[in-house]
């Protein structure tokens, strides 16, 4: 008797047992790892840098006074010229409305853009020009995918020029002079690329035009001619800026 006892007992106690396992709760779900986070760069900021390329220029002249008289404008040739150009520049960005980019940037630029022609009356003269330096300040639109900058520029210009006119090419003291510092316009197009979060590289094109300029030719203190000079020139560069600013963001899921 006292064994069926115990027995029923040892019964009772392991159904007890039995059942408090399968009312405890199933342990939880393993935690998902989340996912790393994702940066984007942003073109908001400042920068320096500098740049060089190639230079490429038309001159065309037109006397319009000989003596201070006014005469009939008369075509006196045009000539091309190329050169280097090396400079530097710096500017400020704004990053918008996702990949919208606006900005500001002034540059300037050296260069040694040397040509001349003879006269097209066969009198052996001969006109030469030399530009010394190119400088702008421009604004800038465009639109970033990530580390990608494609952009369009366009303002103001400036330029310093030297001309000579040998008008009679057997004495080489008989020259005309003049020099001026013109100012005109620019546009451009260009594509810029994030190598580091602070260090970008970019190639670019820009057209400029510095229209009709009127300018004194003189010997010694007197004015002997004045020309008409007009001129376009294409410029082709590819540089480095050092860009300070906010660091990329992380993006949003």
């Amino acid at each position: 008797m006292r064994r069926v006892a115990l027995l029923a007992a040892g019964l009772s106690i392991m159904a007890q047992a039995a059942l408090a396992a399968d009312l405890r709760p199933p342990p939880p779900p393993p935690v998902k790892a989340p996912p790393p986070p994702v940066y984007l760069f942003t073109w908001t900021g400042c920068y320096v840098g500098g740049h060089g390329g190639g230079l490429w220029l038309t001159k065309d002249f037109t006397a319009t006074t000989v003596v201070g008289v006014p005469i009939a404008a008369t075509n006196l040739g045009s000539h091309d010229a190329s050169s280097w150009i090396a400079g530097v520049q710096a500017g400020c960005n704004y990053q918008f409305a996702g990949g919208f980019v606006i900005g500001i940037q002034g540059d300037y630029a050296w260069t040694k853009a040397n040509g001349s022609h003879v006269d097209p009356f066969g009198l052996g003269t001969i006109l030469s020009s030399d530009t010394k330096s190119l400088g702008s300040v421009t604004g800038r639109l465009g639109y970033g995918w990530d580390r990608f900058l494609l952009y369009f520029k366009g303002g103001w210009a400036w330029e310093k020029d030297d001309y000579t006119w040998n008008v009679v090419p057997a004495l080489p003291g008989a020259v005309l002079t003049a020099n001026e510092t013109r100012t005109g316009w620019t546009v451009g197009i260009g594509g810029e690329y994030a190598f580091l979060d602070w260090l970008t590289g970019f190639v670019e094109y820009d057209y400029y035009d510095f229209g009709t300029k009127n300018l004194p030719f003189t010997f010694a203190p007197v004015t002997l001619v004045n020309i008409d000079i007009h001129e376009r020139k294409s410029v082709v560069k590819g540089g480095l800026n050092f860009k300070f600013g906010p660091s990329p963001v992380v993006a949003r899921y």
